[in-house]
């Protein structure tokens, strides 16, 4: 069994005890317990009472966060002509049509992000293997295949975040990083849990959230007092 580092084990004292804490206490102690030597992103995973595997029971959407994520996001554009040059314009870091195809078919994904006028989709569409397991692959419903590729750029460089329920009924993201004040973290916090609320489908039956935890990259978990967690409160 491996044995735990003296780093992991202060934070698990410094956590003990500290359950359905409110957001303001969970980021404070995740901020003071965060001693690794890069800056951690602090993490969210909410617990939701859905079966992804009905398509009525799907969650996914997408949410601005207030404060950024504070990290560089790659993006790619599938786009030509003008489209393309307003992507270029827009900060977009890889922009292209066939000749992006064969770069990504070559196993070469060098973006985070993929956006792509509608127009382009045919192409698109022969990724699906390689793109949707890494949740790559642009879908309006998120607003990746759009005409507005400018909008699309900036709000994917400016602190969007996709989210997406996994099998087990959990979605997880990064939501800013360990070093952002606490206010910042707070905001960002509340603000990616009332996103997900508002995407609740339709054949979602009881609890809908379950439980919200958070952590730092490296550190232990805490879960919040649910009402705490929400902003509209």
């Amino acid at each position: 069994m491996a044995q735990i580092g003296k780093r992991t084990k202060a934070a698990r004292v410094a956590f003990e005890g500290k359950e359905l804490v409110t957001v303001e206490e969970a980021v404070k102690l995740i901020k003071s317990a965060a001693s690794a030597k890069f800056d951690e992103t602090l993490e969210i995973a909410m617990n939701l009472g859905v079966d992804p595997r009905h398509a009525d029971q799907m969650v996914r959407g997408v949410v601005q966060l207030p404060n950024g994520t504070g990290k560089t996001v790659r993006v790619a554009v599938f786009a030509r002509g003008a489209k393309a040059d307003e992507a270029k314009a827009a900060g977009a870091d890889i922009v292209g049509a066939e000749d992006l195809m064969e770069t990504i078919q070559s196993g070469k994904i060098e973006f985070d992000r993929c956006i792509a006028t509608p127009d382009m989709m045919p192409l698109v569409g022969r990724l699906g293997k390689i793109l949707g397991p890494r949740n790559l692959m642009p879908n309006p419903k998120v607003g990746t295949v759009t005409m507005d590729v400018k909008s699309a750029v900036e709000a994917a460089k400016g602190g969007e975040v996709q989210f997406k329920v996994e099998k087990a009924g959990v979605i997880h993201a990064g939501i800013g990083k360990v070093s952002f004040d606490e206010a910042k973290l707070t905001e960002n916090v509340r603000a990616f849990v009332d996103a997900v609320t508002r995407a609740k489908p339709a054949g979602a039956k009881g609890a809908y959230v379950k439980k919200v935890s958070l952590s730092s990259t490296m550190g232990p978990g805490v879960s919040l007092d649910l009402a705490s967690a929400s902003g509209s409160n």
